[in-house]
Formats: structure tokens, C-alpha cells, sequence
């Protein structure tokens, strides 16, 4: 009998030999071909890093622009240099740059940042310049300035300018000026 162990118990049948359990490899499947293991595509990491990049310089533009905000307001109303010790004086000093200097660079040296604007200045400093060319040799003077009313770091100066010509013409102006303290006394409004 073919497959059985022979009389023997050589376990050879028939000139084949068998092995009691074992399979016969003519049952055995061949093995799947070989195929190199599944692998992603490249692109889905590519995106994300582009993601996490845009992101990161998002948030690094927030950050720049959020500080550069947060440092102009705090510097916006930074004072330049040392204002004057009392309201009068920074008065005072800011009417000579203008009428007697006619220095429009002096004149906002004088003026709180707040409410310092260069071009304004320099206009005004224009105009008082303008008026005193059509009269012969202007001379501009004003009242002692006097403080009306002071708070805390808030004052309001008043004084009374007059310009008196060669040919003894005489023109007076009042004016108000509003004058705040940070470091040192600042004038910040002309009224």
C-alpha cells in the first residue's frame, strides 16, 4: 500500500519517503509572489510641514505686529528730553521759539507728544513769519504768563501777546494754553 509504512517500519512505501505527520509538499501552496511593503506617499508630510510653516510664520506676524502695536501706543506719548520745571515756563519757552526764534524745531521741542505734530508747527511758525513780513521791523512781547487753573498734572495758562511795529502800529491777542506734566511741564493745546 502506497502511503502506509511498510511491514519493514522503514517508512518507505512504494520508494517514497514519508515521515509519520508530516505534510506532503505536493499540498503545500506555493509562497505569494514577493511585493516590496505598502509605503504612504511623501506628499501628505510635504503638506503638513508647509502647514506647520505657515502657521509658525503666522504666529511670528501676530507676534511682530502685536508688539510693534503695543510699543507705538506706550511710545506715542513718550516725552523727549526734560519739559519745563513749572507751566509758565514751558509757555514762555514755546513763545519765543515761535515769535521771537521763529524756530519751528525749538517750538516742538516745547510741545507734548500727544499733540506734537512737526508739519502744523512749522505752519505756524510760517504764518507768524508771513504776518510780521508786512509790517516794518515787528516786535512781539506778551504778559507774564499766569497759571488760571491747575490740577495735578494739568494746567491752563493765559497770557496776552503784542506785536508793535516801527510805525507804532500795536496789535494784542489772548490765548489759553492747556499744559501737562510728565517729565517736566509740556504745552499740549492753544486756544
Amino acid at each position: 500500500m502506497a502511503g502506509q509504512p511498510d511491514a519493514a517500519g522503514d517508512g518507505f512505501s512504494g520508494g517514497t519517503p514519508t515521515q509519520p505527520g508530516a505534510a506532503d509538499p505536493a499540498a503545500i501552496p506555493p509562497a505569494p509572489p514577493a511585493y516590496p511593503p505598502y509605503q504612504a506617499a511623501a506628499e501628505p508630510k510635504k503638506k503638513r510641514g508647509v502647514l506647520i510653516a505657515v502657521i509658525a510664520l503666522a504666529v511670528i506676524m501676530v507676534l511682530c505686529v502685536g508688539g510693534g502695536v503695543v510699543a507705538f501706543l506706550t511710545l506715542r506719548d513718550a516725552e523727549n528730553g526734560e519739559g519745563a520745571k513749572e507751566p509758565t515756563v514751558a509757555v514762555d519757552e514755546f513763545l519765543t521759539a515761535v515769535y521771537k526764534d521763529r524756530d519751528a524745531t525749538k517750538a516742538a521741542s516745547r510741545v507734548c507728544a500727544a499733540a506734537r505734530d512737526d508739519d502744523k508747527i512749522a505752519a505756524k511758525v510760517a504764518e507768524v513769519q508771513k504776518y510780521a513780513s508786512t509790517y516794518q521791523n515787528p516786535r512781539f512781547r506778551w504778559t507774564t504768563p499766569k497759571v488760571d487753573n491747575q490740577t495735578g498734572d494739568r494746567a491752563t495758562v493765559s497770557t496776552r501777546i503784542t506785536m508793535t511795529t516801527a510805525d507804532e502800529k500795536v496789535a494784542d491777542q489772548e490765548l489759553r494754553f492747556t499744559v501737562v506734566q510728565k517729565t517736566g511741564w509740556w504745552v499740549c493745546e492753544v486756544a
